[in-house]
């Protein structure tokens, strides 16, 4: 039998979690496809509400659904230990999981446990005609793209990346996939680490904005940052900020931009202040149109920009604030 692709998913019913399924089902039924090998959907703890609807979209051939206590609190131990178990009875050739904050403190452990190959910030996967694996991932803070070519004999593990692919349903008419209960034994796991808070997140995703309006340190002050968060309400849009204004207290660490914060594909992008640091530009290269403003004419921000500013963001928010509120009442 060919081993198995797997798009493994914890419990969730959020639209945005939804996406990035499909997403991470569109890339693994491409390479099962390519491979002649079965897409199977693993998904640990509450199942979605449209998991079958979502399951025939991307004809997942079996949803593999494990349920227990262990699995709803989120703790890494208690997951890496599930997944490895249902590793070692389907033998998956590939494992597929969207990268986020749990998936990136477990998905390295699983791979250690069943001796596989781990590629994160994975960006596409491409089939070679000798049937191996070309993983696509994003290096060197996102300012170039790598391809992996994973040992053949060995599996691999690819956390994919936000808004990197865009989902795609299959075509034609599915069948409804096999679904059945996955038996695990987590009785002798004990979560090394207590979470005492979680983090809670309300209102719209940044990832989803179709307007983006990013801060940088251009703006001198955190006073100025009002005119950021202006701009974007008039615009319709979202406000963001660069990793040093986050680290400043400037702004919640959910509106950060870059490598190690949201990864947005707006179709419009306007950096203000922004130098253009390449751990940024990860985080809003693919944006269709980005706008800078800069006092600096070399700024590396520049170089991405489609349409480009040279001035002081103080001088001009102002102006555009009220353009975009000319044109809202026009």
């Amino acid at each position: 039998m060919t081993e198995p692709v797997v798009v493994c998913t914890f419990g969730g019913t959020s639209q945005a979690g939804q996406d990035e399924t499909e997403a991470a089902l569109t890339l693994g039924r491409r390479v099962g496809e390519a491979r002649g090998g079965e897409l199977r959907w693993l998904v640990l703890g509450s199942a979605p509400v449209e998991l079958d609807a979502i399951a025939r979209r991307h004809a997942v051939v079996a949803v593999d659904h494990a349920e227990d206590a262990k699995l709803d609190t989120a703790g890494p131990d208690a997951r890496v230990e599930a997944v490895a178990q249902y590793a070692a009875e389907t033998q998956p050739r590939l494992l597929i999981f969207n990268q986020d904050f749990d998936s990136r403190r477990i998905a390295p452990r699983i791979a250690a446990r069943i001796g596989a190959t781990a590629v994160m910030n994975g960006l596409g996967i491409d089939v070679a005609e000798t049937g191996g694996l070309h993983v696509i991932s994003a290096a060197y803070g996102g300012d170039t793209n790598v391809v992996y070519a994973p040992d053949p004999s060995r599996p691999c593990v690819v956390a994919l990346m936000a808004n990197a692919v865009v989902a795609e349903p299959a075509g034609g008419s599915a069948a409804p996939p096999e679904t059945r209960s996955v038996a695990l034994d987590l009785s002798a796991v004990e979560e090394r680490i207590e979470v005492l808070e979680p983090a809670r997140t309300e209102g719209p995703r940044l990832e989803d904005a179709e307007i983006v309006v990013a801060g940088g340190r251009g703006l001198g002050s955190p006073e100025n940052f009002k005119l950021v968060e202006t701009l974007a309400e008039a615009l319709g849009g979202m406000a963001a900020a660069s990793r040093p204004l986050v680290d400043e207290g400037w702004i919640d660490s959910s509106r950060q931009v870059g490598l190690t914060g949201k990864i947005t594909r707006p179709a419009l992008y306007l950096a203000v202040g922004v130098s253009g640091a390449t751990q940024h530009m990860a985080g809003c290269a693919a944006a269709k149109t980005i706008v800078a403003v800069n006092t600096d004419a070399d700024a590396a921000i520049f170089r991405h920009a489609r349409y480009g500013i040279v001035g002081d963001c103080l001088e001009i928010l102002p102006e555009l604030i009220r353009a975009a509120a000319q044109m809202g009442a026009g």
